[in-house]
């Protein structure tokens, strides 16, 4: 095998019939392996690229995903390792250049606005490459809709899916449940049985609210992880396997790092390729999509014949700050379903709950706008000495002028 060269740079543009490129790197993140792979990317977007390293690191997986690296391995590799890669870097090209038609494409960020663009258009590359992803966001928004995406959009979407509640396996039940047991490893077990790992061999396996998980589990999976194989309990061998990771969570994880409760090396390993999931409040223009969509399934699933909602109850729904996100939005469409007479929704069909929470968001917003008017006012405009008198900071201050779109600054009178 011979590494990528100046030569093959221009071969690889210049002619249509090379699909994966092969590359190698020095160890260091800004070294020309690096710097080839962005010129490749830059000047053929649809190759394929594997980046090839003698010494592999965290921080040069990240450069490498970041210039456009498709796949990613260390030398020495095993030749199935190294197959397997070429393989999966052909698939994605294949399927990219299909159009994915074969591939199961979920509904997952429906609208229009410029941030869900933005996040759709990163998809489609991380989908591409076989890189770890992580995945955050708040709760709701619908992290676990990207996963599925992102498998199903890939070159292992023909290969199992395997999700993993990282919050909901008990400690005790942890090293059986992923890794798997042997016969007679304990009191019951009459037969062995593969983990959860095991059983996404070849695919995608997804660590949902990874955030929640001990720390001895944390070092289960990173061992795992990094030696790609797993270990039974109570077997003598490791049982390799293959899988791509996707990990999401609700946290702040540099947070948790920093404090001890989450280990810093998974932490480079799941944070290669990293997508976040933005609030339903900073979208509001994806408001009426997502509204269309849910009206469309749930006129299927209750058989109705709904054609929307009234401008009154149009404009509740704006002005609502949805802390539960999609989630909430969709679970407040059904309930509306299950009561709802007309083919119109209107301001009465609101769930009675929603339209109370509504009514006293709004009567705190107006008293929380009086209080700042009455600060600004009483310290003659001064901000500074506003915030200290409203016991808020100065950019808390600033975003409360933002939101309440106060303005009428008074004049000062210039002395002649």
């Amino acid at each position: 095998m011979r590494l990528a060269t100046e030569a093959d740079l221009a071969v690889a543009i210049g002619r249509s019939d090379v699909v994966v490129a092969v590359v190698g790197a020095a160890l260091e993140p800004g070294s020309g392996g690096v710097e080839v792979v962005r010129r490749l990317r830059l000047a053929a977007p649809d190759l394929g690229i594997v980046l090839l390293v003698t010494h592999g690191s965290e921080a040069l997986a990240v450069a490498a995903f970041r210039a456009g690296v498709n796949d990613y391995l260390s030398e020495p590799c095993l030749d199935r390792e190294f197959i397997d890669a070429i393989d999966r870097c052909w698939q994605g090209v294949r399927l990219a250049a299909s159009g994915s038609s074969d591939a199961k494409r979920p509904h997952t960020m429906i609208g229009n606005s410029e941030a869900i663009r933005a996040v759709r258009g990163y998809l489609d590359r991380v989908a591409r490459s076989d890189t770890s992803v992580l995945i955050t966001g708040e709760t709701g928004v619908g992290k676990e809709l990207v996963a599925d995406h992102i498998h199903s959009a890939s070159a292992r979407h023909r290969r199992p899916y395997v999700a993993i509640n990282c919050a909901a396996i008990p400690e005790s039940l942890l090293e059986s449940e992923l890794f798997g047991f042997e016969r007679g490893a304990f009191t019951g077990a009459d037969v062995g049985r593969d983990g959860l790992l095991k059983s996404a061999d070849g695919g995608t396996i997804f660590l949902d609210e990874v955030g929640d998980m001990c720390l001895p589990a944390q070092a289960k999976i990173l061992r795992a992880l990094e030696a790609k194989e797993v270990h039974r309990l109570g077997g003598r061998r490791g049982v390799p396997v293959d899988m791509r990771v996707i990990a999401a969570t609700n946290q702040d994880l540099e947070r948790l790092t920093s404090e001890g409760k989450f280990r810093p090396d998974l932490f480079y390993r799941l944070n290669v390729a990293r997508v976040h999931v933005p609030p339903l409040r900073e979208r509001k223009d994806d408001l009426m999509p997502l509204l269309d969509f849910y009206v469309k399934q749930f006129n299927r699933v209750f058989r109705r014949h709904v054609e929307g909602f009234t401008p009154e109850a149009l404009d509740c729904l704006h002005r609502h700050s949805w802390p539960g996100n999609i989630r909430e939005l969709k679970n407040l469409v059904e309930a509306i379903y299950v009561n709802l007479n007309g083919h119109r929704i209107t301001y009465v069909d609101l769930p009675e709950p929603f339209r109370q929470q509504l009514e006293r968001a709004e009567t705190m917003s107006h008293d929380e706008r009086e209080m700042l008017v009455s600060a600004l006012f009483a310290t003659n405009w001064n901000k500074s000495r506003a915030a200290q008198e409203l016991r808020w900071s100065r950019m808390t201050l600033y975003r409360k002028i933002a939101k309440y779109h106060v303005s009428g600054e008074p004049q000062r009178r210039k002395i002649p």
